[in-house]
C-alpha cells in the first residue's frame, strides 16, 4: 500500500468551487491514512500548478497522487505526465471527477455536492493506496494505411499520408473517385468546379508511387490490433482491362442500346450500361453495369482487346497499421408528398437542381418549361421536431444562397424567393447573404410550427407562407420551380459499423471521442474518421479534418513501434475454469481459449483488449481482473464512498 500520497483539490476557476466547499473537502481528507499532503489549487492544469506538483512530489517523496478536478477525458494524460516527470509511475496517479459528476450535476445543492466530493476524493485516495505501477506494452507497427472512401476528404488524406512516407491504400466503393463533390459544379469560395478539384487531386495521387487505388471495392473483414490490422476487401470488376486504352470509348457508349436512370444526375437523365459519371471522371476508363448489360457484343466488336467479361470478383487481404474512414454523406431524400416532392413536376431537391444547372445550356429548362421564378424552401429534413434529423446540416443555407448567386450570373432575369426558418451563413459565408440581398433576392421567414404550404392546382404550383418579417402576413408565390434545400444524412454504413466497431452518435454519423480534444479519433485505437462521415461539414471543414486525421495517423505509425495502454484484463490461471462467458461478451475479440499447464483457460490478447471490463462481472470464478482496477482497488473505492462524512 502507498504510504505517502499527495491530494490536490481544484477550484477549476469557480466551476467547482462555486458549488463545492473545496477547503472543507481538503480538511476532510488531509488526515486519511497515507495522505501526507493536501492542497487546493485554482487551476490544477496550469503550468505553474504542474510545476508545483512536481516539486511537492520530489520534496515530500510522494509515492501516489490524487487530483480532484474535471473529467479524466480532459486532463488524465496531463497529470500522468506530471507524475512521470516527478518519478512516479503514471498509473499510480488517480484522477477524481468532481466537476461533471458533482459540482455541475448538483449546482442547486452545494452542501450535498460538498459531501459527495469528500466521498469521491476519499474513494480516489483508497484506490491510489492500492495502485500498482504498470508498464505499457510495446509492439512494432505496419507501414500502411487504408483510407476508406475516395471523395475529396479521402483523396486529400491519401496525398498527405503518402508525403509522410506511409504506404496508402485508397478504397472507393464506386467505380469512380470524387464522391459528392464531383456532382456539385462551382464551389464556394474558390469558384473552382467540383470536377476540377477531383481532377487536381487525382493527378496528385497518381504522381505518388506509394498510393494504391482500388475502385469498385468494399471492405469485407477487419481484424488484428492497432498497428497491425488485417483488412479484407472485395473488388468488383469493371470488365475493362485497366492497362488498355480505346479511342472509341465515346462511340461505344453512344452505341450501347441499354438506358437506365443516371444516379449521378439523380435520375434527371439516362445513362448507358457502359458509362462514366461525367466525361472527365477518374479513373479514365469507363465501367460496365453488369446488372443491366445485355452483352449485345457491340463493345467487344469495336475494341475486342479492351473488354473482358470473364473478369471475376477479386479478394485481397491488406496488412495495415491504421484506417481512416472518409465514407461521406448522403443527401436527404424528401418523403413522397413532402412539400409536393414526387407529387409535382415542379419540385426538386437542391442536389437535383444543381445537376440541372450543370446540364443546362443557354436557358434553364425543366420538363420543357423555361424557368423564370424559383422558390427555395429551407430546412427540409433538417432540425425536425418529430423526425430523425434534429441537427442543423450547416452547409445548406450557404449552398442555397450560393446557388442563387450562380443563377443570377448565368441567367440574368431569374427571380428567386428564399423561404427560411433561420439563415446560418457563418464566417465568411455571410458575404454571400449580403450579395444575395443586394441582388434583390426575396427572403420570407416562417415559423417552425407553420411551415410553407405547397399547393398544386392543375399545372400551377402555389406556395403559401405566413411571413414573420411582415408580422405574419400570408403571402402566396407562384414559382416555376420549387427547390427543397435538403441537408446531409449519414451514409448507409451499417456494415462498416459492425466491421470496424466504430460507435455512432445520436445523429447517426460516426462518433469521435471528443469534439474538441480528440476530434478525429474513435474509441477503436488506430481507426480515425474524417470529412462528412462524422457529421455535416462544408468542403473546407472536411479537408481540414482529413488533414487532422492524417497527422494523427502519422503520429501513431511514424516511430515504427507503439506503446499500448496497460489497463487490460488479466486472467488468474489457477482460478480460471474455461466456460467461454468472457469470450461471449467481449466485443473486441480479445479473449480466446488456450491450453496452459494441462488445463483450458481464457487468454487475453493485450493488444486487442480495450480495458472495458465487460468480461469481469460474467466470470463466476472471479478469475479475471482489470489492471488498474483490481478487486482490491475497487473495494477500497467502495469503502471510501460508503463511510460517513463527519462535520
Amino acid at each position: 500500500m502507498k504510504k505517502r500520497i499527495g491530494v490536490y483539490i481544484c477550484h477549476c476557476g469557480g466551476n467547482i468551487s462555486d458549488y463545492v466547499d473545496v477547503k472543507k473537502v481538503m480538511h476532510s481528507v488531509e488526515n486519511e491514512e497515507g495522505v501526507v499532503l493536501a492542497k487546493t489549487t485554482v487551476f490544477a492544469c496550469s503550468d505553474s500548478s504542474q510545476k508545483e506538483m512536481v516539486q511537492d512530489i520530489l520534496e515530500n517523496k510522494l509515492d501516489g497522487m490524487v487530483v480532484a478536478s474535471c473529467s479524466p477525458k480532459l486532463h488524465l494524460h496531463t497529470f500522468r505526465s506530471v507524475a512521470e516527470r516527478a518519478g512516479i509511475n503514471p498509473y499510480e496517479y488517480i484522477q477524481v471527477n468532481i466537476r461533471e459528476q458533482d459540482s455541475w450535476a448538483h449546482s442547486d445543492k452545494p452542501e450535498e455536492a460538498t459531501e459527495k466530493a469528500i466521498r469521491l476524493v476519499r474513494s480516489g485516495i483508497r484506490r491510489a493506496a492500492q495502485a500498482k505501477p504498470l508498464t505499457p506494452n510495446e509492439i512494432s507497427v505496419t507501414n500502411g494505411v487504408a483510407v476508406i472512401g475516395g471523395g475529396a476528404a479521402g483523396m486529400r488524406a491519401a496525398i498527405e499520408l503518402a508525403d509522410t512516407g506511409l504506404n496508402v491504400y485508397l478504397i472507393e466503393k464506386e467505380h469512380f473517385l470524387g464522391g459528392r463533390i464531383s456532382q456539385w459544379g462551382a464551389l464556394f469560395e474558390s469558384g473552382e468546379r467540383g470536377e476540377e478539384l477531383v481532377e487536381r487531386l487525382y493527378k496528385e495521387i497518381i504522381k505518388r508511387n506509394n498510393i494504391k487505388i482500388w475502385t469498385g471495392a468494399e471492405v469485407e473483414s477487419f481484424s488484428g490490433c492497432v498497428g497491425n490490422f488485417d483488412l479484407g476487401i472485395k473488388i468488383h470488376p469493371r470488365f475493362i482491362k485497366t492497362d488498355k486504352g480505346c479511342e472509341k470509348f465515346e462511340e461505344i457508349i453512344k452505341q450501347c442500346p441499354v438506358e437506365v436512370p443516371d444516379e449521378f444526375n439523380f435520375g434527371l437523365t439516362k445513362r448507358k450500361a457502359i458509362y462514366k459519371n461525367y466525361k472527365k471522371a477518374f479513373p479514365e476508363q469507363p465501367a460496365i453495369d453488369i446488372d443491366n448489360c445485355t452483352k449485345c457484343g457491340i463493345c467487344e466488336q469495336t475494341c475486342p482487346e479492351v473488354f473482358d467479361f470473364n473478369q471475376k470478383v477479386e479478394k485481397l487481404n491488406l496488412k495495415i497499421g491504421a484506417v481512416i474512414l472518409t465514407t461521406g454523406f448522403s443527401p436527404y431524400e424528401p418523403k413522397e408528398g413532402e412539400y409536393g416532392y414526387k407529387n409535382s413536376d415542379t419540385v426538386l431537391s437542391l442536389q437535383q437542381f444543381r445537376r440541372l444547372m450543370e446540364l443546362s445550356n443557354g436557358k434553364l429548362v425543366f420538363n420543357n418549361k423555361e424557368i423564370k421564378n424559383i422558390g427555395f424552401i429551407y430546412c427540409v429534413g433538417s432540425r425536425q421536431k418529430g423526425g430523425d434529423n434534429k441537427y442543423c446540416s450547416r452547409f445548406c443555407c450557404t449552398a442555397a444562397i450560393h446557388t442563387s448567386l450562380l443563377l443570377k450570373e448565368k441567367y440574368k432575369d431569374i427571380k428567386t424567393y428564399h423561404l427560411f426558418r433561420d439563415i446560418r451563413t457563418y464566417g465568411k459565408q455571410e458575404l454571400l447573404y449580403r450579395d444575395s440581398c443586394k441582388n434583390g433576392d426575396i427572403y420570407l421567414k416562417f415559423d417552425e410550427n407553420q411551415p410553407p404550404e405547397v399547393i398544386t392546382e392543375g399545372e400551377n404550383t402555389i406556395v403559401r407562407i405566413k411571413d414573420l418579417l411582415t408580422e405574419g402576413e400570408e403571402i402566396e408565390i407562384n414559382p416555376d420551380l420549387i427547390v427543397l434545400v435538403t441537408g446531409m444524412v449519414p451514409r448507409n454504413n451499417e456494415r462498416l459499423e459492425k466491421i470496424f466497431k466504430v460507435p455512432i452518435g445520436r445523429d447517426r454519423f460516426f462518433n469521435e471521442i471528443h469534439p474538441k480534444l480528440r476530434p478525429v479519433e474513435t474509441v477503436i485505437d488506430g481507426v480515425f474518421i474524417a470529412g462528412t462521415s462524422q457529421g455535416p461539414k462544408n468542403l473546407t471543414e472536411s479537408i481540414l479534418s482529413s488533414l487532422s486525421s492524417s497527422a494523427k495517423t502519422y503520429s501513431l505509425l511514424s516511430g515504427g513501434t507503439l506503446q499500448l495502454e496497460p489497463i487490460v484484463a488479466i486472467v488468474n490461471k489457477n482460478a480460471c475454469e474455461w466456460c467461454g462467458k468472457c469470450d461471449e461478451v467481449c466485443i473486441y475479440d480479445a479473449i480466446e481459449k488456450k491450453e496452459a499447464e494441462g488445463k483450458t483457460i481464457a487468454y487475453v490478447n493485450e493488444a486487442l483488449c480495450k480495458g472495458c471490463g465487460s468480461c469481469i462481472p460474467v466470470c463466476e470464478q472471479r478469475a479475471i481482473e482489470l489492471k488498474g482496477y483490481t478487486n482490491k482497488e475497487i473495494m477500497g473505492m467502495i469503502d471510501g464512498i460508503m463511510e460517513e462524512v463527519n462535520g
